[in-house]
């Protein structure tokens, strides 16, 4: 199995960005040593608690630190942008790092309809031109014939396109546009069988890609005990429902998680959160994460681990590894 990692740059509460930025790239150099396949950082506009809001710029940053992780997007939130620029950003980061770069994109709007508006210039676009702006995209990567405007420069090895999808109609684009496709099961593990079913039987060869080829993010929070598991997986939990609600993105200290008491509304809704994740043990995890292999008939997982304390995430990631690889 090849284990991969998502990580969102999340700031603790009580610290700032440049602590997280600073974890991210701990984070990359450590399990580029442990044998993880990826690295990929995410895309937030307009929250307090995810410094990611820039995944260009800190692709270059982790990819000068790192050596051989690939280094990716997870995901530029395509339909608020253009095509040619990304395809333009992503050939710049391939050239500087050959064979390294994955560029994952999203249909998602990227946050309120303010905020939207603020990433357009105030430009409606809509979401139906996704899968248009999905093969523009290719187009621009690969320099088709006839193209009067093309992206350069032009790298020996266009970065790979990943498509991040939460439903059926995002494996639907992924596999009639021959990109390889991720399923976020850590938002929606709903239907997931479904969607990388049909992409897998129904996709189709691309200047992309030749033949399917597809992984799955999912919550991980992994310790010696399950007891140990279950204390680290409260901020996680706390943060979950924080960001539901959209107030607060800031990850509680493991303190506040303790003394907070829950209502029973927010308890059924840590206990539906859950089905996103998989708590425990390094044996728990294996055998969850096989099954779900076998379930999805993908051999790789991205791993994202969103926990107060910066050590106990690491060691999460180290366990995982030492369980599975």
């Amino acid at each position: 199995m090849k284990l991969s990692v998502l990580d969102q740059s999340v700031i603790v509460r009580g610290g700032d960005a440049g602590s997280a930025f600073r974890n991210t790239v701990r984070l990359a150099q450590y399990t580029e040593q442990l044998g993880y396949t990826r690295f990929w950082v995410a895309e937030h506009h307009n929250t307090n608690g995810l410094a990611g809001s820039a995944p260009q710029v800190l692709i270059s940053h982790i990819a000068s630190m790192t050596t051989t992780i690939r280094v990716g997007s997870g995901g530029v939130l395509l339909p608020q942008y253009s095509p040619y620029k990304i395809a333009e950003d992503f050939k710049v980061l391939e050239t500087l790092f050959p064979n390294r770069i994955d560029l994952g994109i999203g249909r998602s709007p990227g946050g309120s309809y303010e905020t939207r508006m603020a990433l357009t210039d105030g430009v409606k676009k809509s979401m139906n031109e996704f899968p248009g702006q999905v093969e523009a995209l290719q187009n621009y990567l690969h320099l088709s014939p006839g193209q009067s405007v093309k992206a350069y420069p032009d790298a020996a090895s266009p970065p790979l396109p990943w498509i991040l999808g939460i439903t059926h109609r995002g494996a639907r684009v992924a596999a009639e546009k021959g990109t390889a496709f991720t399923f976020g099961h850590f938002i929606n593990p709903v239907n997931g069988k479904r969607a990388l079913d049909y992409y897998h039987t129904q996709f189709q060869p691309s200047s992309s890609l030749a033949r399917p080829l597809s992984n799955v993010c999912i919550f991980v929070v992994c310790a010696p005990t399950e007891e140990e598991a279950e204390e680290m997986a409260l901020t996680q939990d706390l943060w979950l429902l924080a960001v539901e609600k959209g107030i607060d993105t800031e990850i509680p200290s493991v303190e506040e998680a303790k003394a907070r008491v829950l209502t029973p509304k927010e308890k059924e809704k840590v206990k539906e959160n859950r089905k996103r994740a998989i708590v425990g043990t390094p044996q728990k995890v294996k055998e969850e994460l096989r099954m779900l292999s076998e379930i999805y008939q993908t051999d790789e997982f991205m791993i994202i681990t969103n926990v107060s304390q910066f050590e106990d995430k690491v060691r999460s990631y180290e366990l995982i590894a030492e369980a599975l690889l």
